[in-house]
């Protein structure tokens, strides 16, 4: 048997969550894909994975020995792009993703350049509002707003961003301007569907760092940023989202940013990349690359300086 295949199988496996879906990533039939598993574990005398109808479980052996796998497909990994030159020359495909409206306005005018002066290196733009595992779906580099959790990840801060709240100024002219945020309550409001909903609207209390929160029932409840600014523009209501994601439509005036002295600490924009030792030159470039143009781009949201 091909023992480094197997291995890698067993990773893609524990790495998807299930046989199935692992075949589909890796274009194998689920019935090789368990095979090779069953050899492998008969060459190593020991079970690695539990199989139940509703889910696969490691072992304590399985546990240490993907470990160890992971490390060794690494290693191999590196190894070949070496060989093939990516640490000696700019070349081959880098993998990029951010969030959608991000990347459409901001990472894809910096990837359309970067294509244009690097010739032999192609990219993979991800753009997706879900925090796309970089080990996992094997992802070179990803922007990231918000906060980061302690991790082996390394990152490069390239800006600050608000978080507002704004409304179309007919609305404002129709039911006044809020000066604190509970007055939002007689107030319709737009809010975006996420994963992990929250019951209301958090400000910060000026000159303190105490928290209120406003629990927001909103009139119309969308899946998209994109479709909450417009349903604000259109009048519908009052809605939150970050600062770049409205700020055409505030400087146009469709838009009218309200509560300013009561929004969050601003948060941080980072690119962010796995820590895998020596970095391929390809990657080395893009992060010297974008980081500047990035950070210049979101400059201008925050021209004092300021949030």
């Amino acid at each position: 048997m091909d023992r480094f295949e197997a291995m890698s199988m067993l990773v893609t496996v524990t790495e998807k969550g299930s046989l199935s879906a692992a075949g589909r990533a890796l274009h194998v039939p689920l019935a090789t894909l368990s095979r090779k598993i069953s050899d492998l574990e008969a060459l190593l005398g020991t079970r690695l994975l539990i199989r139940t109808t509703r889910k696969l479980m490691l072992t304590d052996a399985g546990i240490a020995y993907v470990s160890a796998a992971r490390r060794i497909i690494e290693q191999v990994e590196e190894a070949e792009r070496e060989a093939g030159g990516e640490f000696t020359a700019p070349k081959g495909e880098l993998v990029v993703t951010a969030p959608v409206m991000f990347g459409r306005l901001y990472m894809l005018p910096v990837v359309a350049d970067f294509l244009a002066t690097f010739a032999e290196i192609n990219i993979h733009l991800i753009l997706a509002d879900r925090n796309v595992d970089l080990i996992g779906d094997r992802v070179d580099m990803a922007a990231r707003i918000g906060k980061l959790p302690d991790s082996s990840m390394v990152a490069t801060q390239i800006g600050m961003m608000r978080t507002v709240t704004c409304a179309s100024p007919a609305l404002l002219a129709g039911h006044g301007i809020p000066r604190k945020p509970d007055e939002l309550l007689r107030f319709p409001c737009v809010a975006v569907d996420t994963p992990q909903p929250s019951p209301g609207w958090r400000f910060k209390r000026p000159r303190s760092d105490t928290t209120l929160e406003v629990p927001i029932s909103p009139r119309l409840a969308v899946t998209t940023t994109e479709a909450a600014a417009q349903a604000a523009i259109r009048g519908v209501g009052v809605t939150r989202l970050l600062h770049y994601q409205i700020a055409d439509a505030a400087e146009r005036a469709e838009l009218q940013i309200v509560l300013e002295e009561y929004e969050p600490a601003p948060a941080p924009v980072h690119l962010v990349h796995a820590s895998r030792g020596q970095m391929p030159l390809k990657m080395r470039r893009f992060l010297d690359f974008a980081a500047p143009r990035l950070r210049k781009a979101l400059s201008r949201l925050n021209p004092t300086g300021s949030g």
